[in-house]
């Protein structure tokens, strides 16, 4: 289903409007499109097209028939019949009326952005789930877009000898399309299903998660490979990865982690996708960490952190703790070495090299261990109830048998610690913390209510925020 015809090198021309940002009258600079113009240039050569011109203008705000202006559009035209271009795509989102009118106009088709990240996605979906996806955004996408083809697809007439043939071929067209975007949500369902239930496997395990995030092209599989030998292609090319791949790898203190290698994002991300890959993007928002890779090399390294920052938000993902790491150090090391002075508590990494990987795994170790609190208990033989609940809400690491009870030496989150607080002897985070927790009374543990539905403990509560 693609967007973008690959039998020739199609020849494009780009058009960035310069637009007033709110509550900004100067708005973006001319440089700043420019630099969206030269971002929109590589994914249409990743879509499989040459670009032969670029129009730029500014406007106070978008024309609501052509977005460009009727006379632009005429220049436009111009401009495309002397670089016999084929299509012109616009950085910014076109209404399906305007993206019409100015076929008319042009005399060629009119795409934009949206268009041509969808296209590459296309061309990238690999497995039964991101085919089912994008296709549906495709298809969310053309749906408002479907226009008659000339008589044959008009409305019903209503003279005499026209009545009740039936159906026009747009309204076929559009109920067919409708029909397949409800047949793939369904699938998708099923297949948001079959994941949650993997989800809960993972939970159980007890094991962090941590996601990789960042702008498109940041390096995040390159960075997989250097810590888990994961093999898994590292193409330099926008939206290589488009299904999330988790590895299992350990910290330098043992603790087992597994780390994903998530879709990268990308300035004005459709929304369209957004939607679909929801379930994809589930991952990001079950994670325990996320670790944020910033190219050093790129453009705009801040604008591409603003940019990442605000996808995360859009898909409730903005409050999960964050390491940022500015990768590709070996390429652009001043800037790197600049930012990590505007950002101190960022790490300056290259993921090809193996430059400050240490550095960034001391840092990964360091915030999983800041959630948790490894502490001593000391739990009756005749609790097993309360030993049974330990397994579940923490991570037992060891556990020796004495002759009244059992020792364990636990990892729990900062919540859970008040419910095992009447056997906690020893807190590892603080030898003091043991005596006070001793001294709490056990009587809500004699009554068996960890046995009980009654509230739910704020750590489950936390769980279930960060992985359902």
């Amino acid at each position: 289903m693609s967007l973008i015809e690959r039998a020739v090198r199609e020849k494009i021309v780009l058009v960035g409007v310069t637009l007033p940002a709110p509550g900004e009258p100067a708005g973006p600079s001319e440089a700043e499109t420019e630099r969206h113009l030269d971002e929109l240039e590589l994914l249409v050569g990743t879509a499989g097209a040459d670009v032969v011109g670029r129009v730029h203008q500014r406007r106070d705000r978008p024309d609501p028939a052509t977005y460009i202006g009727h006379g632009k559009a005429q220049d436009l035209r111009s401009i495309s019949e002397t670089a016999d271009a084929d299509t012109v795509v616009f950085d910014d989102e076109l209404s399906p009326a305007q993206s019409r009118n100015l076929e008319k106009i042009l005399g060629r088709t009119a795409i934009d952005r949206t268009a041509v990240i969808l296209d590459i996605f296309a061309q990238n979906a690999r497995s039964e789930e991101g085919k089912a996806q994008v296709e549906l955004a495709q298809l969310r996408y053309r749906l408002p877009r479907l226009r008659g083809r000339g008589h044959e697809l008009s409305q019903q007439a209503g003279r005499i000898g026209t009545r009740g043939p039936g159906e026009t071929q747009l309204e076929v067209d559009r109920r067919r399309l409708v029909r397949r975007v409800h047949k793939l949500e369904s699938e998708l369902n099923q297949l948001e299903r079959r994941r949650r239930l993997q989800r809960q496997g993972r939970r159980r395990s007890r094991v962090a998660s941590v996601s990789l995030v960042g702008y498109t092209n940041a390096g995040k599989s390159t960075l997989l490979n250097n810590l888990t030998g994961a093999g898994v292609a590292a193409d330099e090319r926008p939206f290589a990865t488009l299904d999330p791949r988790t590895r299992r790898f350990a910290l330098p203190g043992g603790e087992p982690v597994l780390l994903t290698d998530t879709v990268g994002f990308v300035r004005k991300l459709p929304h369209q996708l957004v939607e679909a890959f929801h379930s994809t993007l589930e991952v990001v928002n079950e994670a325990d960490l996320l670790v944020h890779l910033v190219d050093t090399s790129a453009p705009d390294p801040e604008g591409q952190i603003d940019a990442v920052r605000a996808v995360l938000d859009e898909i409730g993902a903005g409050g999960i703790p964050e390491v940022l790491v500015f990768n590709k150090a070996d390429l652009a090391p001043s800037v790197a070495q600049d930012l990590a002075l505007r950002y101190p508590a960022a790490i300056v990494i290259s993921a090809a090299t193996g430059q400050g990987i240490d550095l960034l795994l001391a840092a990964v170790a360091h915030q999983l261990r800041a959630s948790a609190h490894v502490v001593e208990l000391s739990i009756p033989y005749a609790r097993g109830d309360v030993l049974a609940a330990l397994h579940r809400e923490g991570e037992v690491l060891t556990t020796v048998d004495g002759e009244q009870a059992t020792t364990v030496r636990a990892k729990l989150a900062g919540a859970a610690l008040a419910q095992f607080a009447p056997f906690i002897t020893v807190s590892a985070d603080d030898d003091g913390a043991g005596s006070d927790a001793g001294a709490t009374s056990e009587e809500g543990m004699e009554r068996g209510d960890l046995h009980q539905d009654r509230a739910v403990p704020a750590s489950r509560t936390l769980a279930r925020g960060v992985g359902q």
